[in-house]
């Protein structure tokens, strides 16, 4: 039987309507782009009606099916992985490395033998070369907040070769322009909330450094920018959860 958007009182309901796409997504179905393409190729029946275009009106109450089988929210799961070096944060790759959901999927089927791993994504990426906390989820809006709210922050632990100077992290917590990654494009404004020497050796020295936006490769790209290389880049809490002694490659379930 249809739905239709209205709550159980029968007064109409103050839902927004979001593309169907989105609303498949939401539920914990599968990812946007593969709901997009279920849509596309005439999978999806909205309101007991085909549909073929993504952005299609749909509530979230509406009745959707996928090749006839009802689309309905899935539990909500929550997972951290301290992702190692190497890995890519990507669902598959042209280069045949090894992802960080080939990496999941190995931990979960550890964790829970024989039960099918629900659909779910990272919450943002780790760039191959670094590594620690990345966060994963089938809860879209969750994911989208965690990612757009500026007040979650994230800290990292740095390997720098050399020594930066306490001017030079004065510099870092009061922001410059880096020069963009591909030609032609503008500089970049980047700043870090905030950064201290965490440790000291004869070459080489630990910072911690919090950061309340997700540029591409930021603290790279500023270190750089001082002259300065990064040996190690290591995330160790994003928002208030913390890496804690979570080994290289494992998963565990958190609460949000």
């Amino acid at each position: 039987m249809a739905f239709n958007n209205r709550n159980n009182f029968g007064k109409a309901s103050k839902q927004v309507a979001h593309g169907v796409a989105r609303v498949i997504s939401k539920r914990g179905y599968c990812s946007r782009s593969q709901a997009e393409k279920l849509v596309r190729e005439g999978h999806v029946i909205l309101r007991g009606k085909p549909v073929r275009d993504p952005e299609s009106p749909a509530y979230e109450n509406d009745e959707i099916l996928v090749d006839g089988t009802p689309v309905t929210a899935s539990e909500f799961v929550y997972f951290a992985m301290n992702k190692p070096r190497g890995i890519v944060t990507t669902a598959s790759d042209e280069k045949g490395r090894k992802t960080v959901m080939d990496l999941f999927r190995e931990e979960y089927a550890k964790m829970f033998p024989g039960k099918p791993m629900p659909h779910i994504a990272p919450v943002g990426r780790l760039d191959a070369a670094s590594e620690g906390l990345l966060l994963f989820t089938n809860d879209t809006a969750w994911a989208d907040r965690v990612l757009t709210d500026a007040s979650r922050k994230k800290i990292y632990r740095v390997q720098v070769a050399g020594k930066p100077t306490a001017a030079e992290l004065a510099q870092m917590e009061k922001g410059f322009y880096v020069a963009a990654r591909v030609f032609g494009e503008k500089e970049e404004f980047m700043h870090a909330e905030r950064v201290v020497f965490h440790s000291e050796g004869e070459k080489n020295c630990w910072l911690e450094i919090t950061l309340s936006e997700g540029k591409n490769r930021e603290i790279r790209r500023m270190l750089a920018h001082l002259g300065y290389e990064v040996m190690r880049l290591m995330r160790i809490q994003f928002d208030k959860y913390v890496l804690d002694d979570l080994k290289p490659g494992e998963i565990r379930a958190i609460q949000v």
